[in-house]
């Protein structure tokens, strides 16, 4: 298949949009398919780079998320490309420019788009206008006008099925979590290296978190956890990876509860210099109660880390084992799961069940998933054209 991925993120810009479009492009070039990213400008990338099949359109920043970026022009060329590409099908990635490109795309070329619906935007409204301007009804109408007539559509959670079956979205939805390369994070890693530098020894308890440093994390739920933990074990550090706006509020909190020789914010890391921070880790942890499919959750399981994250339906339904992770539901929770983990790191070991977790969350079976969906979509774009034409069905089958 000839198939085209329209994102407002992409590398270098460092997300878990942006990783998860990158892994499933890989894994379906790797199957035989070929696959075209649309994607905006980014100041990080010089015009003169050659980047094999991407395609970058003007963009200036986004508003309230001037880390983002939305595209201003570029639509009619993106048609003409998308022709001398012989697109089989449009793969949206957002709900904004790229997105609407993408559906435009689709439209002149008669081939059907479906779209992963990536963000929970009822949990962000607070950046703009501090909420006062958009409303939970406002983001229930802007997705079904985005959606209108998809071939359908990838919900990465049953929690994000939810949502979208609440506002009564019409396209078939599937639900196909986001997979990693496993090879990325089960490859040999020299882990000393990443605590020399941090200078943590060999010997110190670490407990990682990898997001963007904004408040819907609730990074600070962990840091006023800490005091607690550091009358278990003085020694324990805690390494936060990522950086967002709301980095100097938590790196003050930390110094006002006392802790701050005992963390360590590291600022942003290249998604392809991840892996080892995860390997010099004891334990991963996360207080989001944001997250519609957890990357950094499963990247932590693939490098062998056990996890200690808030419960959440998607969470739920990927931690069944404690081989692999637990949930916890309340703050009062946190520190006994993380010391149980800390005490008995290897009491909880069940290789079969933790294989069969890898297996479901690996860039393979995330491919393959994708790939079935592509088809189905298909089939779906057929029927309703069909519907909507004077054509025959009977005598359509026949030519």
């Amino acid at each position: 298949m000839n198939i085209g991925i329209f994102t407002d993120t992409y590398f270098p810009q460092v997300s878990g949009v942006a990783t998860s479009i990158q892994t499933l492009k890989n894994d379906l070039e790797r199957k035989g398919n070929s696959v075209y990213i649309f994607t905006t400008t980014d100041p990080n990338v010089s015009k003169k780079t050659i980047e094999p099949n991407i395609f970058r359109v003007g963009s200036v920043p986004f508003i309230s998320f001037t880390d983002r970026r939305i595209a201003i022009r570029g639509m009619f060329h993106a048609v003409e490309l998308a022709k001398e590409l012989k697109l089989d099908i449009v793969h949206t990635q957002t709900e904004f420019s790229m997105g609407l490109m993408g559906k435009f795309v689709a439209k002149q070329l008669k081939i059907p788009f479906v779209h992963t619906y990536h963000t929970m935007y009822e949990d962000y409204l607070h950046y703009v206008l501090n909420g006062h301007l958009l409303k939970p009804y406002h983001v229930k109408q802007m997705s079904r006008m985005f959606l209108k007539n998809a071939s359908g559509v990838v919900a990465p959670s049953k929690q994000v099925k939810s949502t979208l079956d609440r506002y009564e979205i019409n396209a078939p939805i599937s639900i196909i979590p986001t997979g990693v390369d496993l090879s990325e994070y089960t490859k040999p890693v020299n882990a000393s290296d990443i605590r020399e530098k941090l200078g943590i020894s060999d010997d110190t308890p670490v407990i990682l978190m990898l997001s963007r440093i904004a408040l819907e994390k609730k990074i600070d739920h962990m840091l006023r956890s800490m005091p607690e933990l550091l009358k278990y074990n003085p020694d324990i550090m805690l390494v936060i990876v990522g950086d967002g706006p709301d980095m100097d509020e938590l790196v003050q909190m930390s110094k006002d509860l006392g802790i701050s020789n005992n963390v360590i914010f590291t600022g942003e890391v290249e998604h392809d210099k991840i892996s080892p921070y995860y390997h010099m880790a004891n334990i991963f942890v996360s207080s989001s109660d944001t997250e519609s499919q957890g990357l950094t959750y499963i990247e932590a399981i693939a490098s062998g880390l056990k996890i200690v994250v808030r419960s959440a339906p998607y969470t739920d339904q990927l931690l069944t084992d404690p081989s692999v992770g637990v949930t916890f539901s309340q703050d009062g929770q946190l520190v006994p799961r993380i010391i149980a983990y800390l005490d008995h790191p290897n009491s909880f070991d069940d290789r079969d069940a933790r294989q069969k977790i890898l297996y479901n969350i690996s860039s393979d079976n995330f491919g393959n998933s994708i790939l079935d969906f592509y088809h189905r979509s298909e089939e779906y774009f057929v029927r309703e054209e069909l519907s909507d034409s004077s054509i025959d069905p009977e005598e359509y089958s026949n030519d």
